[in-house]
């Protein structure tokens, strides 16, 4: 990266370990993530990334080591200026169903007293950023839209007051393949046009691959390996990463022995 980088998330020696566990959740974690770059934490469940990910916007705090946002200390700073700074999206979009999908939108611009005029334009903009025609879908109800449809969203309602960092956290686990493709690509092309940081959490290796501009493998609270996906690919850190490339090379041998 060039001298002009800003280094958007640092986490230093975190570690957490949760109540009545015998093992650390995320187990002494250095990582520096820089701005714009869209990071992929990868690992099977249990790895400890989305405890990673709830530690950056304070869901969880560590019970060692600290994160910083864009310079703070998150520890020392208000969570609620905390969690407005971050988007966050999961896997259960969590749409309010008696709202439409205008007022979903605009919960926290409406908490931070935003006016109905420019709440109302925000929700049209990112209606069509996220590829939803805007005079289709503003008034209906979420019943009314599709798994893709309401994850889609999911993802305006997070970038409703311009948040520098996102967090998303396993958001097109729940979504059928086609769709999901679809997706990653819809996302991918948000996050050139955005210039934000993104966090990605996945337990597919294929998503993972695709998306970042690095990844964080993690395996038992540990990271194994942060790099590009070509050098990941060309030289795992360890077994643990070795094997996952092993089972992604058996998937496309798979595809070619049906071809």
């Amino acid at each position: 990266m060039g001298e002009n980088t800003t280094t958007a998330i640092e986490y230093q020696n975190v570690y957490k370990r949760f109540k009545d566990a015998d093992y650390y959740a995320v187990n002494n974690v250095d990582l520096t993530i820089n701005e714009g770059e869209f990071i992929t934490i990868l690992g099977s469940s249990g790895s400890g990334k989305t405890t990673l990910l709830k530690m950056t916007n304070r869901l969880y705090d560590p019970d060692s080591g600290s994160i910083t946002l864009f310079g703070e200390n998150i520890q020392q700073a208000d969570v609620v200026q905390v969690r407005r700074k971050i988007g966050y999206v999961i896997q259960q979009v969590g749409l309010l169903p008696h709202m439409t999908i205008a007022r979903n939108i605009g919960i926290v611009p409406r908490l931070l007293k935003w006016d109905k005029e420019r709440i109302d334009a925000r929700a049209r903009e990112l209606l069509a950023l996220v590829g939803l025609e805007p005079d289709t879908f503003i008034k209906r109800y979420p019943s009314q839209l599709s798994g893709g449809q309401q994850q889609r969203v999911g993802l305006a309602r997070a970038l409703a007051v311009d948040p520098k960092v996102m967090l998303l956290d396993e958001p097109f686990g729940a979504i059928d393949a086609i769709n999901r493709l679809n997706l990653q690509d819809e996302l991918k092309r948000l996050h050139g046009g955005l210039k934000k940081t993104f966090l990605f959490v996945t337990h597919d290796i294929n998503e993972a691959l695709k998306l970042g501009t690095r990844v964080i493998v993690m395996n038992n609270g540990q990271v194994c390996q942060f790099d590009t996906p070509a050098n990941i690919v060309r030289n795992p850190a360890d077994g643990f990463v070795e094997s996952l490339i092993h089972s992604c090379r058996e998937q496309e041998k798979l595809w070619e022995g049906l071809a």
